[in-house]
This record gives structure tokens, C-alpha cells and sequence, in this order.
């Protein structure tokens, strides 16, 4: 991953935050769920909105897409 450019050293001023051994007892590693290629078609507008906003654009898309998923799969119980 680091060969693609996908993982950087933290910058210098960077904080740096302790994690209490509390936090890792009751941690619970996620999962996340299989995934499936699509084709799909957008408006211009929106997609390039978010791909202005650098790497990541379809993972943020589908974490709209899962927001929306959720607070209607919510309602619908």
C-alpha cells in the first residue's frame, strides 16, 4: 500500500493521542461487508464534486450511500 502511494508518514506537527488499554478490552474489530461491482451512471456535477476531493471519492460515495442505507433501514424497523 505504501508502494501506491496509499500510506504516508504523520506529518512532523502532527498530535499524538494515548490510547487507554480500557479502549482495546472493549473494542470491537470491524468487519466490513463483501462488496460488488457495479455500473453505474451519475451526474456530472456530483461526481466530480467528489472527486475533487481527492483519493477515496467511491469509498466516500458509498459511505453516503451506507448513511442513507442505514437511517432508512432503521425506520423501516
Amino acid at each position: 500500500m505504501e508502494k501506491r502511494g496509499e500510506i504516508s508518514s504523520p506529518r512532523p506537527d502532527a498530535p499524538e493521542h494515548d490510547v487507554p488499554a480500557e479502549f482495546w478490552e472493549e473494542a470491537v474489530p470491524f468487519v466490513a461487508p463483501e462488496k460488488t461491482s457495479v455500473h453505474l451512471r451519475l451526474d456530472n456535477d456530483v461526481f466530480d464534486w467528489f472527486k475533487s476531493n481527492g483519493k477515496g471519492h467511491l469509498t466516500r460515495m458509498n459511505a453516503v450511500l451506507r448513511s442513507y442505507y442505514e437511517a432508512h433501514r432503521k425506520k423501516a424497523s
